[in-house]
């Protein structure tokens, strides 16, 4: 199923919730929509679905014209963060439920298939209330699963399980998606969330669509600032920066030799990601010389945070550290894994991909 979004946008009263835009998920693929609170992306789900109608622009499915078509004249199937099931049936009847409308067969065996994904298969004899919320939750998500709707709309249907299971539940729905023909379009706030979904990514911001393409792709070359401050977690390290002989001369005279284009503007950003910041040194390395502000642990990484002459910046270090607070540190970086961004927040350089990358 193509669904095209062709100049919609979205007011209400004098506010513009969604600006002009244009979208077409890719068929039987996921696209992501990532974004802040209040970027926009349930606003632009509902306009998918036909919950709500654009104040301007058309909605097509297949090339034919839904705009005012309403939601139950669709075959969409949705789950948002708050669950929905119906209370008055067992776990195994909700998910049976489109099942059986279809009039499949073995309806059973695919319920319990898809409880088992969901790790719910001891739940099936219980009523919706006498589970846990994030319990609730992924009945809701194999229900709309077993829909199989040619176009299926989660808005962050994880947010509310606890961490562990949520990092289950990505693996798991990845896995389902692939092998399945729906157009998936998945709304988070979290990049990592949408790097392990993969398929392709529209990045929003303040009702505004910054860029669409490949995950990997909007991942490696965020087109703007903008982007690359909603596609990173931690945030991206920027530091203002000038245009010099060598490259980028960064704040207390610090070189990197980073290759601009002719035309390049004479204040310019230089974005580092806190993975790319190390405490080892390797040939040809850019030192940061600072001072530690923060250690933390988190999972198996440590974030520092640390005050250099060029900008306070964040090291995400693989393995648990121990850093006293107001200790000197030196951090090392090699210039190739920068990024640059002109005066207008444009992206100028971005880091060479490589064939694991």
């Amino acid at each position: 199923m193509q669904l095209t979004l062709d100049g919609i946008s979205k007011k209400v009263g004098a506010e513009d919730w969604l600006y002009a835009m244009s979208l077409a998920p890719k068929p039987g693929a996921v696209t992501v929509l990532l974004g802040a609170t209040q970027a926009g992306k349930t606003t632009l789900m509902r306009i998918m679905a036909g919950l709500d109608a654009p104040s301007a622009g058309r909605v097509q499915v297949d090339g034919a014209d839904v705009t005012g078509r309403p939601v139950r004249e669709r075959n969409v199937a949705m789950v948002y963060q708050q669950f929905i099931n119906y209370p008055s049936l067992k776990v195994a009847d909700n998910i049976a439920s489109p099942l059986k409308l279809r009039g499949e067969k073995n309806v059973m065996g695919r319920v319990r298939e898809l409880a088992a994904r969901l790790h719910i298969e001891p739940f099936l004899d219980r009523l919706p209330a006498e589970l846990s919320g994030g319990q609730q939750q992924r009945v809701a998500l194999a229900r709309a699963l077993a829909k199989q709707a040619p176009l299926m709309l989660l808005d962050e249907p994880l947010v509310n399980l606890d961490y562990k299971l949520r990092e289950e539940l990505r693996e798991e729905l990845a896995q389902l998606f692939a092998a399945g023909d729906s157009t998936v379009v998945y709304a988070t706030t979290e990049p990592g969330e949408a790097l392990l979904l993969g398929g392709y990514t529209a990045v929003l911001d303040a009702g505004e669509l910054l860029q669409y393409g490949p995950t990997a792709e909007v991942f490696h070359a965020p087109k703007s600032l903008r982007v690359a401050r909603a596609f990173s977690d931690p945030p991206m390290n920027l530091l203002p920066a000038q245009a010099a002989s060598l490259g980028v001369k960064l704040n207390a005279g610090l070189q990197m030799s980073i290759p601009l284009p002719q035309a390049a503007s004479q204040s310019l950003t230089v974005g580092l990601r806190a993975s790319a910041l190390r405490v080892r040194q390797r040939p040809g390395d850019v030192a940061l010389q600072g001072q530690v502000e923060l250690a933390e642990i988190s999972g198996s990484d440590t974030y520092v945070h640390v005050d250099t002459p060029a900008g306070e910046v964040v090291a995400q270090l693989t393995g648990v550290h121990d850093f006293a607070l107001g200790a000197p540190i030196t951090l090392y970086l090699d210039a190739a894994q920068a990024y640059v961004f002109d005066a207008q927040g444009a992206l100028l350089v971005a880091p060479a991909r490589t064939a694991r990358s």
